[in-house]
């Protein structure tokens, strides 16, 4: 049931960032700006990029310890030739919108999650084009934590 509701709640996020840059500030009043976000559910750790407090998300990645890949959700995808299809074909997600989505999987050590956590920011792909998302030296410092996580063996 997560497989299908995670997918369904990242791309129903994606639509709702998608008429913006993903670099961007705040999408409405009082709503806050998009950024990243950290959580823990059991073992499992979810990085997401998206608004507070919200399902607008446009990726998540998640992960439990000692997995050397993170699963990778989302219409944003990172721009990786590391990144590959955890499944053979779409996933139905929406069964009233027909909504499809891919399942991909990158390894923690590529380029694009450490650059994110080096440099701030990871090139993604979109239905809209190229974009970058960026992160602050705090969200850095998250997404340092959310790889650290992964690669140790244990919660």
């Amino acid at each position: 049931m997560l497989k299908s509701i995670v997918p369904a709640v990242a791309a129903l996020g994606f639509i709702a960032l998608a008429g913006q840059a993903l670099t961007t500030a705040p999408t409405a009043p009082g709503q806050g700006a998009a950024g990243w976000h950290l959580l823990h559910e059991g073992p499992m750790a979810k990085l997401a990029y998206g608004l507070p407090d919200s399902d607008q998300v446009a990726l998540m990645l998640t992960c439990s310890p000692g997995d050397q890949t993170a699963v990778v959700y989302g219409d944003a995808q990172p721009q990786s030739p590391a990144l590959t299809l955890a499944s053979m074909g779409p996933q139905p997600i929406d069964p009233l919108s027909d909504g499809e989505a891919f399942e991909t999987r990158l390894p923690l050590s590529d380029a694009a999650l450490t650059g994110l956590a080096r440099g701030g920011r990871i090139a993604v792909q979109t239905e809209a084009g190229d974009q970058q998302i960026r992160a602050s030296r705090a969200e850095r410092r998250m997404v340092q934590g959310f790889l650290s996580y992964c690669a140790s063996s244990h919660a």
